[in-house]
């Protein structure tokens, strides 16, 4: 006999099935025992009444492998509106250790260490569980948009022989007697591969060695970036990007509507147009002073709030950065020189993505240590357009910057210093 799935269960109304799974829980009564068995789908209520399969259900402990066989009958209280009577209960291994916390609670009380050191466990929680899903959800998503406007996936280097940005947060590392570093960014090679496919995209880990206990920096995430050849400037990215969220939320509502449900959440609603507003209007918005060269978390939130009061969005783009603290191949703004065809996009207060419409910037790398060691030749691609962002909409790294920008264009002279360009990205100026 097939095994099937909880969610399987009420199409099978009067027949007999074998379901196998966890014990999330048992609820051991006078007359009755319920035996409640969780697999990948869901949740099974079975119905134990013979005295010999409750003496087993009894022996049982939590998180138990266990394999079920018994009638479906239609049970409106029940999970699904069915349950599972007259059952046979075999486990499918020794008895499990019941973890430190209950799991069939609506809330996992754990304190985080305690969560931490159980995390095998822990993560089978439903709230845990509900996040990955909807993490898993959107990466699909992801993928299927881009996958239909044209896009290739890459998968690029994660052991890399110079820090891709700053030299002062990599995960620096011994690679057979030579130094290596954990990769920051895929950027330079994403502009490689513009060369090649024009339009690019890689989900993928990234590392940050920032020892900041604050919910703004992350050490290791998954990224989600997207590299285009050929744009006009920054508004064709915010274009893409704008579509690529559509499908992202679309798929994690089609897929992942248990698990929204379970957190109780809704997926936020993605304009036709996401508003936008310079960088220098930003500022006026948010009562930061016209000198700012940045935006602080408070004038993000103030600007969020303005967002949804003026256009109904949980969506806002921040265009026109000031250069100084852009990436040095972000493109100027040929009108306002001082401002960067850069964007990041506020989502209910808070910068989750950064873009921007960049030079064809493997010409101008070419010279430097860093596009040697990836084998780039001196090659223009026109404009290109990018956009990164930490995955499932956390809070992207901040990065301290230096606001000079190396002014040798990264020539190649004699002798070879690092410093630092926009947006703290390391390159080298061979002096």
């Amino acid at each position: 006999m097939q095994r099937i799935l909880s969610t399987e269960l009420p199409a099978h109304v009067g027949a007999t099935v074998r379901l196998a799974g966890w014990v999330h829980r048992r609820r051991l009564l006078k007359s009755v025992a319920f035996l409640i068995v969780r697999d990948a789908a869901g949740l099974a209520q079975v119905v134990v009444a013979a005295p010999a399969v409750r003496e087993q259900v009894e022996a049982l402990t939590e998180e138990t492998v266990v394999e079920v066989v018994g009638t479906v009958v239609a049970k409106a209280t029940a999970p699904a509106g069915v349950e599972v009577v007259e059952p046979t209960v075999r486990p499918l291994g020794p008895p499990a250790v019941p973890p430190p916390f209950d799991l069939y609670r609506p809330v996992l009380a754990a304190a985080l260490p305690t969560q931490l050191d159980h995390a095998p466990v822990a993560l089978r929680h439903p709230v845990r569980s509900a996040a990955l899903r909807i993490s898993a959800a959107a990466v699909s998503g992801f993928r299927a948009t881009l996958d239909g406007r044209g896009f290739v996936e890459v998968h690029t280097p994660k052991v890399v022989a110079s820090s891709t940005e700053s030299g002062a947060n990599v995960f620096a590392l011994d690679w057979f007697g030579r130094p290596a570093y954990l990769a920051q960014s895929p950027q330079f090679y994403k502009q490689l591969m513009v060369g090649v496919f024009e339009r690019v995209y890689e989900v993928g880990p990234v590392f940050r060695a920032e020892p900041h206990d604050t919910v703004r920096h992350l050490a290791q995430y998954t990224s989600l970036d997207v590299e285009l050849g050929f744009v006009a400037d920054h508004r064709d990215v915010m274009a893409v990007l704008r579509e690529t969220l559509a499908g992202m939320v679309a798929t994690v509502g089609e897929r992942a509507g248990g698990a929204l449900a379970t957190l109780g959440v809704t997926v936020p609603e993605v304009p036709a147009e996401i508003p936008a507003v310079h960088f220098i209007d930003a500022l006026t918005i948010a009562g930061a002073p016209p000198a700012e060269p940045d935006l602080a978390p408070a004038h993000e939130r103030a600007l969020g709030e303005w967002a949804l009061r003026e256009h109904g969005s949980d969506f806002l783009f921040v265009t026109g950065y000031p250069m100084v603290k852009r990436p040095f191949y972000t493109h100027p703004d040929p009108a306002r020189p001082a401002y960067s065809n850069g964007f990041d996009l506020l989502f209910r207060g808070l910068a989750v993505t950064f873009g921007e419409g960049g030079f064809g910037v493997v010409e101008r790398l070419s010279a430097s240590a860093d596009c040697a060691e990836l084998g780039l030749c001196r090659t223009s691609l026109g404009r290109e357009g990018r956009v990164s962002a930490p995955f499932a909409l956390q809070p992207r790294t901040q990065r301290s910057t230096d606001s000079d920008r190396c002014e040798s264009g990264c020539r190649a002279k004699s002798a070879e210093v690092t410093c630092r360009g926009r947006g703290g990205v390391t390159h080298r100026d061979r002096r």
